[in-house]
């Protein structure tokens, strides 16, 4: 079998094992392609009078080579065309015994069936326009989810969460590109189909649809990577102390003297299903010396790709001690050393030696965590952004050339655009591409 072609024969039965591999109380082996149910009659004998190639669930057993009895089993059936792939599909549902799955799908195999490829199954989905591109992609999400909120935001994607914008951008784009080359077919007869006024309209509000999508787009992609929490404050502060009470283990070097942590520690932390980055910085002063300057030069640049302060002071007083990074940030002013003396209104009070307030910290930063825009899967984010900037690209050139009075070259413009989109929803696709993107699927899926 050449398992290097890009785009493996449809018209091949394939069957993988769908369920995790391994011992389990069930295991589901997925059967789809024209030979399907052909295959299903030949060693499947239902309990009931129901033909077993008629679509729904049937209880029956069945007859494999070396067993003595039938093996009971459940199959589910969808005929085509209204099945996930597109094709005739069988589900069979069997004990999760691996040489009774192996013997299924050795069986299957020698009548006729092949071996699916990784994304298979969902690659002929795709294929027979059950799903997109980018639905496609958020399966693939859903079974690389690290945690909830990785899964939400799959399951986001795969309803189709991501795909409406654009599919409507391209639809408006496609009807512009029609009513401009309608009129430079008639361009002998000076027959207008669209003013030069009402173009110009149209392209800047896809400029600005493209550059909002990317920005949404690029914001998501930053939030791929855990969120970024910096400990800021004047020396002294119990930035350090507290660093190591949120990750429970000494890892900053703590001392009653100022000015002990000059370069930036860095850890990360899984908590309450979320990823942090916890960073602990210099103390906010003025910098002497060489040194001094470099810890500074260090803390603002932490600072500054932040995605929350943690304000820290031990005495209580906040007032022209939060360093300004430039940007509106998120803060939380954090009262240390609690066991010492009281604490301010609007500040949560903690302390390392006594872990009060630690919890009540960690809830406030997966508050805010969650707050943020999560990501889309990040093989389609990356995927996205770079057709929509090169879509932007285009749009900016054709509206130039609305200026300069070159429909020909508007129109030229135009279908550059469209073939960007459409390679990002699928409409337009390569060999490389649908590679690129079902290879890293599991075989099963």
């Amino acid at each position: 079998m050449d398992t290097t072609r890009r785009i493996p024969e449809v018209t091949d039965t394939i069957v993988a094992l769908s369920s995790a591999a391994g011992p389990a109380a069930r295991a589901i082996v997925r059967l789809s392609g024209p030979a399907a149910l052909s295959l299903l009659a030949q060693i499947f004998q239902p309990t009931s009078s129901r033909s077993p190639t008629h679509r729904g669930v049937h209880e029956g057993g069945l007859q494999l080579p070396g067993l003595h009895a039938l093996l009971p089993a459940q199959v589910h059936v969808s005929p085509e065309p209204r099945s996930y792939t597109g094709q005739d599909v069988v589900e069979f549902h069997l004990a999760g015994s691996p040489p009774l799955v192996d013997c299924l799908i050795q069986r299957l195999l020698a009548l006729g069936a092949r071996a699916a490829l990784p994304g298979e199954f969902t690659m002929r989905a795709f294929l027979a326009a059950k799903i997109d591109l980018t639905q496609a992609e958020g399966v693939l999400g859903v079974l690389q989810a690290g945690d909830r909120q990785e899964l939400r935001s799959a399951l986001s994607q795969l309803a189709g969460g991501v795909l409406g914008p654009m599919q409507q951008l391209r639809e408006d784009l496609l009807c512009l590109l029609a009513d401009l080359e309608a009129g430079l077919d008639f361009a002998d007869e000076d027959i207008r189909f669209v003013e030069a006024h009402d173009m110009d309209k149209r392209l800047a509000a896809g400029i600005g649809q493209i550059t909002g999508l990317l920005n949404r787009l690029e914001s998501r992609a930053i939030h791929a990577r855990p969120f970024r929490v910096v400990l800021v404050g004047p020396p002294n502060a119990g930035k350090s102390s507290l660093f190591n009470a949120l990750l429970g283990k000494d890892v900053a070097l703590t001392s009653p003297a100022a000015g002990t942590t000059r370069d930036y520690l860095s850890e990360v932390y899984r908590r309450n299903g979320l990823e942090f980055e916890l960073i602990d910085t210099a103390g906010v002063q003025e910098a002497e010396g060489l040194i001094e300057s470099q810890a500074q030069s260090l803390r603002s640049r932490q600072g500054a790709d932040a995605d929350l302060l943690l304000v820290c002071s031990a005495d209580g007083e906040f007032e022209n001690r939060s360093p300004d990074h430039g940007k509106q940030l998120g803060r939380i002013l954090v009262r240390t050393k609690c066991d010492l003396l009281s604490s301010p209104e609007n500040t949560i009070a903690t302390s390392a030696l006594t872990s009060a307030g630690i919890d009540l910290l960690w809830e406030y930063l997966a508050t805010e965590a969650r707050q943020v825009d999560h990501r889309v899967t990040a093989g389609h984010a990356a995927r996205s952004v770079d057709h929509l900037g090169k879509t932007l690209g285009h749009l900016h050139e054709a509206s130039k050339s609305v200026g300069r009075g070159e429909p020909e070259l508007i129109a030229l413009e135009l279908r550059g655009a469209l073939a960007e989109l459409g390679e990002l929803t699928g409409a337009v696709f390569t060999d490389d591409l649908l590679d690129r993107i079902f290879s890293r699927f599991c075989i099963g899926k």
